[in-house]
């Protein structure tokens, strides 16, 4: 007797449905099992017109498409809402219909339920920005059509499922800040990936081979080791690549000058030997080498960047004639040459900076021919003592 009135409720539910056209039942109910787990953080009214007497098709963040779910937006997503607390409903997974899921920012805090590998028709699923934690769930490689997957700032931990990296449709993979470990799963080349974005988490080991159709590359903050001459020429429509703060070493390949990239962050690693630019960079870029041990003269062509930070290597000889004429033109908004072992700068002493370029020289093996004022870090001392410079001569 005890499960009479769900048996009776269920079929009242579907009588209705059948009768003018209501939400599927299934969905219905995991619509209030996925309510109930979760609750507005205060401030947030986000959850006030959800009520079930009427119809949860026109409830905030629900899009139906007939009598099915198939996008479900959880939080106001309007700029400063303080979203959601709770947890994720195992309940999710009975959306079958679902082609998309986002929660907004907010505390929901809690594993990702396994249950959303059951959603085959999820395109999209974003969950960032909130307190879910545990594993990245390895089911969802079994969603086929996933073109989004973005799980950013949390505090999700374990490594990446390698299955993940597999998913044939997908083109934005987006984990970064998060506590993820172990090392980054090859990416088949065939993939349309075209964002990757894995940055502050402690990922270690090499750059694994990554599919030439990626556009933007994030894998900054981590402990990746080892050499990337073999990786990154492939990676030739790149428009975007950080590998900052991590423990790379070897040459810096050449290619990656020449391709379209409008910010190329390679600061705070290992990387030496000289640097060869090959082609001609695109104009306007900002290009941060510094804290490496890179060395050899100041490559002509990097003077096409906007934003050019070759502090603290061991770059040597005579900065080329193009930076000076691009600093006193304002071509070069800033201009760190800090901390090598440089030897001549040939602006005019009359010459004008202008105010809003920034050009630092000092700590190198020469007089600074202009007094401009530089970064706090770079110290006071404007030259490098003669000892550490006689050795650098020719």
């Amino acid at each position: 007797m005890r499960g009479a009135p769900a048996i009776l409720f269920m079929m009242l539910l579907f009588s209705c449905w059948r009768s003018f056209g209501m939400l599927d039942p299934g969905d219905y109910l995991a619509l209030q099992s996925i309510r109930k787990y979760l609750s507005d953080v205060p401030g947030s009214t986000f959850f006030a017109r959800w009520d079930f007497t009427g119809d949860p098709c026109t409830f905030p963040g629900v899009l139906c498409s007939r009598d099915r779910v198939v996008a479900l937006a959880l939080g106001d997503p309007r700029a400063g809402s303080p979203g959601l607390a709770g947890r994720l409903s195992p309940a999710l997974g009975r959306l079958s219909a679902l082609a998309e899921l986002s929660l907004v920012p907010g505390r929901v805090a809690g594993p990702i339920p396994t249950s959303l590998s059951l959603c085959r028709s999820l395109r999209f699923l974003a969950l960032s920005r909130n307190f879910l934690s545990g594993s990245v769930p390895p089911s969802l490689a079994s969603l086929r059509g996933l073109r989004t997957l973005d799980l950013s700032f949390n505090i999700l931990s374990g490594q990446i499922p390698p299955a993940i990296a597999a998913i044939p449709a997908l083109s934005n993979l987006v984990l970064c800040r998060n506590r993820l470990s172990g090392r980054i799963p090859p990416f088949p080349l065939s993939s349309p990936l075209l964002r990757l974005d894995l940055k502050w988490n402690s990922l270690s080991g090499v750059v694994p081979a990554l599919p030439p159709s990626l556009r933007y590359l994030s894998l900054a903050s981590n402990r990746l080791s080892g050499p990337v001459d073999r990786v990154l020429p492939r990676l030739a429509r790149l428009n975007y690549l950080d590998l900052s703060m991590n423990q790379l070493s070897g040459p810096i390949p050449g290619q990656i000058f020449f391709f379209p990239i409008s910010s190329l962050q390679l600061q705070r690693n290992d990387f030496s030997g000289p640097v060869r630019p090959v082609g001609s960079m695109p104009a306007g870029a900002t290009v941060d080498l510094s804290y490496n041990r890179l060395s050899g003269t100041v490559p002509a062509a990097l003077a096409a960047a906007e934003r050019l930070y070759l502090n603290n290597n061991g770059f040597s000889g005579n900065v080329p004639a193009p930076f000076v004429d691009r600093v006193v033109a304002g071509a070069i908004r800033v201009l760190y040459l800090q901390h090598n072992y440089l030897t001549g700068f040939r602006i005019s002493p009359a010459a004008t900076i202008p105010a809003r370029t920034s050009l630092c020289l000092q700590y190198n093996c020469m007089v600074p021919p202009v007094d401009t004022p530089c970064p706090v870090k770079a110290g006071r001392r404007k030259t490098r003592p003669a000892s550490q410079c006689g050795w650098r001569k020719g």
